[in-house]
């Protein structure tokens, strides 16, 4: 499967229109590829808030509830985009309100097909905490895309061992993480993370990310990092378990995901971190007590 990550420059269209023919541009190059999956960031909706007035923009709490309106007209451009290029696309995030005055960082996934899937945020970042009007998702799930099961880790989830380790004992062979990092410490955070889960599920991680600045918005204003796909560093990957990166500007890193090679080297790993993960349990080592000196 080939599969495309985005490293999206923040944008700020001026209506839905401007918005959507972007999407479709973007899309575009990925499925002219040859991708089959594309990945696009966190937080991808509120570039929406460009639409609104200045006090709008700059106030994530009415930013919020001036998107509510467009996620059918979301929904709909999405499906349609996955319809018109053939892929599965994953349209970043979307904070949808849950009618209790919170909003659920919610990834949506759509197939060519007609289908959707979505994922929300289980875990929530300091800032997300602080606004006071974003909730974390309450249910880990995995999909089926053309036999290869997939789990979504929204940004901040990729650094958590146990949920994506759940993905995979569903099943899961693919991480998709859409994320949106201010700073170059966040970015190497969810870096480390989607390294760290290839490397201890014999996975690949397919990481898009926002890019540049929107001084504009509370929560785009500064965008860092790379879109990045990764493999498990072992026998048949590159040792630095980085399969394709952008650089120079790039939109796009594109990789070849081959899941018959995942599988046929999983025996004659070099180290079997999936394999040998039951042995963190062992009563001898759950807990580790002080010895004097």
């Amino acid at each position: 499967m080939k599969v495309a990550a985005c490293r999206y420059p923040v944008g700020r269209p001026a209506d839905f229109a401007e918005f959507a023919a972007r999407q479709r541009a973007l899309l575009g190059e990925a499925a002219a590829r040859g991708a089959r999956l594309a990945v696009l960031p966190e937080y991808l909706s509120l570039e929406l808030a460009a639409m609104f007035p200045p006090a709008v923009q700059g106030d994530l709490h009415a930013s919020l509830a001036a998107i509510q309106p467009l996620r059918a007209a979301w929904l709909q451009l999405f499906a349609d985009l996955a319809r018109e290029t053939g892929m599965f696309v994953l349209a970043g995030s979307f904070l949808l309100a849950d009618g209790a005055d919170r909003h659920r960082n919610r990834s949506d996934l759509f197939a060519p097909g007609g289908g959707h899937f979505w994922q929300d945020k289980l875990q929530l970042t300091g800032f997300e905490k602080a606004t006071g009007v974003i909730a974390p998702g309450d249910a880990l799930k995995v999909v089926e895309i053309e036999g290869v099961r997939t789990g979504i880790a929204v940004c901040y989830d990729s650094e958590f061992p146990l949920p994506v380790r759940a993905q995979y004992e569903a099943g899961a062979r693919l991480l998709l993480v859409p994320s949106c990092t201010d700073t170059a410490a966040g970015a190497t955070r969810v870096q480390v993370g989607c390294l760290a889960r290839a490397l201890e599920n014999r996975i690949f991680v397919a990481q898009a990310v926002t890019a540049g600045q929107a001084p504009w918005s509370p929560a785009l204003d500064e965008n860092t990092g790379e879109a990045t796909l990764y493999a498990p560093m072992d026998a048949g990957f590159p040792a630095d378990g980085i399969l394709a990166r952008t650089r120079d500007g790039e939109v796009w890193a594109v990789a070849e995901l081959d899941f018959a090679l995942l599988e046929g080297t999983r025996g004659r790993a070099q180290v079997a971190n999936d394999r040998d993960w039951p042995a963190q349990h062992a009563p001898a080592i759950t807990r580790a007590r002080l010895e004097p000196l």
